[in-house]
Parts: C-alpha cells; sequence; structure tokens
C-alpha cells in the first residue's frame, strides 16, 4: 500500500473468499514437482492448508524440461481489492543431485530482503516462512508418496518462484519501505484470503514497526496518509525506516505496539480521522466508523464557542467544516479545536498502548500545516 486510502468499500451481498499468494506457489510447486516424480501435472492440482481446506487450482501453465519443472497458477484474490488479484504466481522446482534438502530462490518479480528486522534474514528471497512450511511439506510427503517407487527423489530440489510484473505490482505495496527490493512478497500464514480484512496492510504496518526496531530507531511516526507523512517527516526529519503508513488501521498499530514497544510514537493525520481515534475508533476508514458531530460540537463549546457556533456544527457534514468554521470565530478557535482533537487522540491511544509507550499526536490540514499538536 502507499498511504492513499484505497476503496474498500464492500460490495453488497455475500463475499467470496481467495487465497494468498503462498497457497498459489504451494499448488504450483505441488503440480510441478509431482511431474517431476512421476512424468504428469495434475490439473487442477488440489492441496491442503494449514487449516483443513482443500482448494483445487488450475494450472496457467506446464513444462516438463529434464530435472526441472514449471507450473504457474492465477491468483484469485476473491472479492478482496489485493494488488496481486489476477497474477501470475510461476514456480520451478529443480533437483538438486549433489545437494539436500530444500533451497528457495527469488526469481523475475519476486522481491528480496535487504533490511533486518522482519521473519527472512538479509538476502534471502520475500518468501515468507508460511508459504515456506507450506511448500517444503508437499515437497517431502510428495517425495515420500511418488519418490520411493521411481527413485526420483534424490537428492535436494530449489523451489523458485516469480510473478511477471511483480516488481511493478510492489510498487503499490510497503516492500520498498521495508526493504524488499525486486518484487512482491509471496504471502499467506492460512493461505485464505479473508475479503475486507486488510491483512497485507497491518502485516506490512507490523513488519514496519519490526524493521524500525531492528534499525535502532526508537521514535516512529504513523501517519493516516500522504500529506500527513510528508509533514511530520520534514517536521521531524524522520528517516524513511522511521515512517510507518498506518493508513486507516490504527488499532493494527496500537495494538502491535503494545506488544512491542518503541520509545516514542508521533501519530499524524487530517482532522476527522483523529477526532473519530480520539473518539475511541481503530479504523478509521469511512465506510466503518464516523465522526459523531454532537461530541464535536461539544468541544468546540468548551472552547468557549457561542450557541449558534456550536448548533452549525453539530449539523455541519464533517470535521473540516467545523475546523473552517472555527477559524472565522473571534477569536479564531481552530487552532485550540486541533489541539483538543489530538489530546483526545494522543488519551485513546495512550489507553491502548497501556503506557509503554511516549505519544505525541500532530493534527495536519490538507495542505500540510500543523493545526494541532499534544504531547
Amino acid at each position: 500500500m502507499t498511504g492513499s486510502e484505497p476503496d474498500v468499500r464492500k460490495p453488497s451481498g455475500p463475499l467470496k473468499r481467495g487465497w494468498t499468494t503462498g497457497a498459489c506457489a504451494t499448488a504450483a510447486a505441488t503440480a510441478a514437482y509431482q511431474a517431476l516424480l512421476t512424468g504428469d501435472f495434475p490439473d487442477p492440482v488440489t492441496i491442503t492448508l494449514p487449516k483443513g481446506e482443500e482448494p483445487s487450482f488450475a494450472l496457467k501453465q506446464a513444462h516438463l524440461d529434464g530435472a526441472k519443472a514449471t507450473a504457474s497458477i492465477i491468483k484469485d484474490a476473491g472479492d478482496d481489492p489485493d494488488v496481486t488479484h489476477g497474477a501470475e504466481i510461476v514456480v520451478t522446482v529443480e533437483k538438486q543431485p549433489g545437494s539436500t534438502g530444500i533451497t528457495f530462490r527469488a526469481g523475475d518479480g519476486v522481491g528480496t530482503v535487504t533490511r533486518p528486522g522482519l521473519a527472512l534474514d538479509v538476502g534471502e528471497p520475500a518468501i515468507n516462512p508460511g508459504p515456506r512450511k507450506m511448500m517444503k511439506a508437499v515437497i517431502e510427503d510428495l517425495s515420500r508418496k511418488y519418490g520411493d517407487k521411481t527413485g526420483n527423489n534424490k537428492g535436494g530440489v530449489t523451489i523458485t518462484v516469480s510473478v511477471p510484473g511483480g516488481e511493478k505490482l510492489a510498487e503499490s505495496t510497503m516492500n520498498g519501505r521495508l526493504g524488499i527490493e525486486g518484487g512482491i512478497s509471496i504471502l499467506g500464514t492460512t493461505g485464505v484470503v479473508i475479503p475486507y480484512s486488510c491483512s497485507s496492510w497491518i502485516h506490512s504496518i507490523h513488519r514496519g514497526v519490526d524493521v524500525a526496531r531492528a534499525c535502532g530507531i526508537t521514535h516512529i511516526a504513523a501517519a493516516t496518509g500522504r500529506t500527513s507523512e510528508a509533514a511530520v517527516r520534514d517536521l521531524l526529519g524522520m528517516p524513511e525506516q522511521a515512517l510507518i503508513d498506518m493508513g486507516d488501521f490504527a488499532g493494527g498499530l496500537l495494538k502491535y505496539l503494545r506488544k512491542n514497544p518503541v520509545e516514542k510514537l508521533t501519530i499524524a493525520g487530517g482532522a476527522g480521522k483523529l477526532t473519530k481515534l480520539g473518539q475511541g475508533a481503530m479504523d478509521l476508514h469511512s465506510a466503518r466508523s464516523r465522526v459523531d458531530m454532537k461530541a464535536l460540537a461539544g468541544c468546540l463549546s468548551s472552547l468557549g464557542a457561542d450557541a449558534d457556533s456550536v448548533t452549525k456544527a453539530e449539523n455541519a457534514n464533517n470535521t473540516g467544516e467545523v475546523m473552517a468554521m472555527a477559524q472565522k470565530l473571534d477569536p479564531p478557535l481552530d487552532l485550540a479545536l486541533g489541539d483538543l482533537i489530538a489530546r483526545h487522540a494522543r488519551e485513546a491511544a495512550m489507553a491502548t498502548l497501556a503506557g509503554d509507550t511516549e505519544v505525541e499526536v500532530m493534527v495536519f490540514s490538507r495542505d500540510g500545516d500543523r493545526v494541532g499538536h499534544a504531547g
């Protein structure tokens, strides 16, 4: 994800689940290795996921060439707005008679880890532990099932995962910030994509915290969007590794920091989203939380606004209208209201963090000007 608010409004009706890149890679690896052992590609190919589901996948391509076989699958993310939906996940399995075990490699479009702090060592292909475990399990199972009969299971194997166009797709993810270069990551603990769970974004938030901690960074800044991120970066002189693309997922960040604290957290965002945080919302997206305009008007009243202005604030369409109204009062109350919004957001964040992290909140206008601060 890039920090812009994605279009994640759910369609009406039942939602179709999808399959992760890790599940697709496992299915392709299964088909390729079975072809190496038997000479035939299963199509469709069925795998067993960690929670017992047994999805079947049609093969896009299948090639057997001596000691190596290649199979590919088109990823179906179901109804989830996943950037990798429709991507081709290509896996080549090659016998390595002079070695033992299973080696993973990143082909074109799959990233490589370049920074510490992730679940993989620097230099490793960005094929996460969950998919690796699934692929190792199917290789071992097929080796026992077919290899002992054919004698084709001697030595180790290399599994290369490629995603045509993956480097371009990665530009729409957080991989660059996490230090994963050259393409996307192969992800998925369960193998299942739950529509609109936004699990990949939250996963990237967590990994961003891990990378910052591994780099020795003690002060991170989490922003709701591009404008606030650029503003807090310039204001505080933050390095890229300290910037967390929180988006709407305040809860995903704060709950992770409760278990994996840093010394200081700065939360940066617009008045609307931070008002919702201060009112107790942990998911700040407009489709899933709303500003309590009466409560916001009450904040304006507590600052000394006249009754007519308070009534207008109650009937305003959004926080931006209230801020603009507050600016026109005599004296102007927009900055005082911004500070109060920041204070309430800070209190909500601190309550979730349980006091292990120092918290600062900055409210920014659409132009990137700071209009509120607490902490």
